[in-house]
């Protein structure tokens, strides 16, 4: 028998949604994988009956009870989501809240985050607040601990300023910048043993390093729009003047080289 990998998870979701069921008639409580597996049958079965999206879905959070599943699994399982075969094809079933709020821990539910006394979690205080224009023709986004330094240089920024800092947002989250918008952004400095490897290579060691300190920019560009840097710039272009160079000796002495003689005028004649 050959069976899609879709036709196998329906088995094992069938499989699992037997022994809850055999379980439940003995009088044990159900727990999370099997109470899912439950309502996650109910609906598919449904579907199977004929009956459309909005019945099957009723059908799953009508399946359980909170007084047959152990204590927290209303906490736990508060969505699930299953694709089922209609008889207008596959469609997926959001079966949000399946115990009616009911069966609620609150406080003492499992993975429940208790709020601490707060010591040793100060709040992120921003040191600097630069603004960031998108320059590119796509909009750009940067996530939450990348080092702002080194971040897309399609970004137009204070970048001296932003050294060894990054974004202040949560963990995870990042920052989009839209075409051609300018973004105020905080960047708090970044903690730990202030050691940048990768990136975008530009630093590749501690940011406290004397010779880091500063970032050099030898050759800086329009989209660092630091004080410094324009001034450097400026002197760069100065120095950087583009040299005139005589055509025809070039010419010389690229067709005619020191180790070869010039052909006679009997030779020219002659070929």
């Amino acid at each position: 028998m050959r069976l899609t990998p879709t036709e196998r998870d329906r088995l094992l979701i069938f499989t699992a949604a037997e022994l809850a069921r055999a379980r439940r008639a003995r009088g044990v409580k159900l727990n999370v994988p099997e109470a899912t597996a439950l309502i996650s049958d109910t609906v598919c079965e449904a579907a199977r009956d004929g009956r459309r999206l909005a019945e099957a879905v009723e059908a799953g959070r009508l399946a359980l009870r909170a007084d047959e599943v152990l204590p927290g699994v209303p906490d736990v399982v508060t969505s699930i989501q299953v694709e089922a075969v209609f008889d207008d094809g596959t469609r997926l079933c959001v079966i949000d809240d399946p115990f009616r709020q009911e069966g609620s821990l609150g406080a003492d539910a499992p993975g429940a985050g208790l709020p601490g006394d707060g010591a040793g979690y100060g709040p992120i205080t921003p040191t600097v607040r630069v603004a960031v224009r998108n320059t590119s023709s796509v909009p750009i986004s940067v996530t939450s601990h990348f080092h702002f330094f080194e971040s897309n240089p399609r970004l137009a920024f204070d970048r001296a300023a932003a050294y060894g800092t990054r974004l202040a947002v949560p963990a995870g989250s990042s920052v989009r910048f839209d075409v051609g918008a300018t973004v105020l952004v905080d960047l708090p400095p970044i903690g730990g043993a202030r050691v940048a490897i990768g990136f975008a290579g530009l630093v590749d060691g501690p940011w406290t390093h004397p010779a880091r300190a500063r970032p050099p920019w030898p050759r800086p560009g329009p989209l660092d729009t630091s004080p410094r840097t324009r001034k450097t710039q400026r002197k760069t272009q100065r120095k950087t003047r583009p040299r005139t160079r005589n055509t025809h000796q070039d010419r010389s002495r690229h067709e005619f080289p020191e180790s070869t003689s010039m052909p006679s005028e009997a030779c020219q004649q002659s070929c």
